[in-house]
């Protein structure tokens, strides 16, 4: 199945086929899905040998009678499937975001309707999708299976929405934890939680981390990589 089959069915899934069919003379989620692949792929710039960044922020502009169907039928569903997607062809491509991937619809009177205007941009964040292999300077860290690449100098992980990384379990605090890429290493730090940080079953205020590093806070188990490692190591 591939990837434009399976946001389809995504689609299909969350909204329901009332969806599908309010777009079946109109504007079509699958055209803004190919869109969003193909503007990636115009966009994708080599860093360096190993590393092809791509725009993670896109907007649609819509014309009125197409946003309000979106709106009608559920614009934040559709956006996460849409982000997802492109993520997936990301992944499959080796491109890497900068940031977290959004989708954001926009209304414009001037677009015909059944048509749209895809504008994207470049923006760094502190995390992105793992879509690229990990490195010293943009490590991963995998959390309960939900995997993130670290593209900022500082990444905080707690409960709070203020979080870069929110997990949600009662046993991490709002800010629980910082990890910091320096010169000299990937360091680790408790920012003062209730509950610590465990790295590799032993509680430290601090740690240097190493590729296959395990990390618990609360009842959440962080893995890190750098890609250093053996590829099969890294499947444990």
């Amino acid at each position: 199945m591939g990837v434009l089959d399976r946001f389809e069915k995504g689609v299909e899934k969350v909204v329901s086929t009332a969806f599908s069919r309010a777009f079946r003379s109109e504007l079509k989620p699958v055209e803004l899905a190919s869109a969003l692949r193909r503007e990636v792929d115009d966009k994708a710039a080599a860093v360096d040998r190993d590393r092809t960044v791509v725009p993670n922020e896109f907007t649609f502009a819509l014309a009125p009678d197409d946003f309000d169907r979106i709106e009608q039928w559920g614009a934040e569903t559709l956006a996460d499937e849409l982000a997802s997607n492109v993520t997936d062809h990301a992944a499959s491509q080796g491109y890497a975001f900068v940031g977290p991937v959004t989708v954001t619809f926009e209304l414009h009177d001037d677009v015909t309707p059944g048509r749209f205007e895809l504008t994207s941009r470049t923006v760094r964040g502190a995390v992105a999708p793992a879509s690229a292999s990990p490195s010293s300077r943009h490590p991963l860290v995998d959390i309960d299976g939900q995997r993130y690449l670290l593209t900022g100098p500082v990444t905080v992980i707690g409960r709070g929405s203020e979080a870069d990384i929110v997990v949600d379990d009662p046993g991490v605090s709002r800010r629980h934890l910082e990890i910091r890429i320096t010169p000299e290493g990937v360091v680790a730090t408790d920012l003062g939680s209730t509950n610590g940080l465990f790295v590799e079953g032993h509680q430290v205020p601090a740690a240097t981390l190493l590729d296959g590093n395990s990390l618990t806070i609360g009842r959440t188990r962080i893995m890190f990589w750098t890609g250093s490692a053996p590829h099969d190591a890294q499947d444990r």
